[in-house]
């Protein structure tokens, strides 16, 4: 199996909705980020995947670790995730290859989800907030 390996961020509003990404030509929705260039740390991949796909600048507040998941977009791949929460310096817009960009409630059941969202991102921030 094919491994694809990125940096994804977890970028929160004062609503404690979750910022997710839909790229063009694909269906589900997941964190801003991307796959890391050559020699290139994931904090570094993170930071300009953020500005490139939402054209602002942010702040790495933690790193939350390295997970292993389905990828959402590409069959017989598995996903290695570098995660962030990430804080945004500006207001995002959509950018580079992003078709859609929207802020969801973590009890979303109408979004359909990418399994790093489902699976390690939307526990970590229940947790954080506080939610059962």
């Amino acid at each position: 199996m094919k491994t694809i390996t990125v940096a994804a961020a977890i970028i929160l509003n004062a609503q404690q909705e979750l910022l997710l990404v839909r790229k063009k030509n694909t269906t589900c929705f997941m964190q801003v980020g991307g796959k890391l260039e050559a020699n290139e740390a994931p904090d570094v991949t993170i930071l300009r995947e953020i500005k490139e796909e939402i054209g602002s600048d942010a702040i790495i507040e933690a790193f939350l670790g390295r997970f292993e998941t389905q990828t959402a977009n590409e069959p017989d791949h598995q996903l290695v995730s570098y995660v962030y929460h990430v804080t945004l310096a500006q207001a995002p817009n959509i950018a580079a290859e992003i078709a859609e960009m929207k802020w969801i409630k973590l009890d979303d059941q109408q979004t359909h989800i990418a399994p790093l969202t489902q699976e390690v991102v939307i526990p970590w921030v229940r947790q954080l907030l506080g939610h059962c």
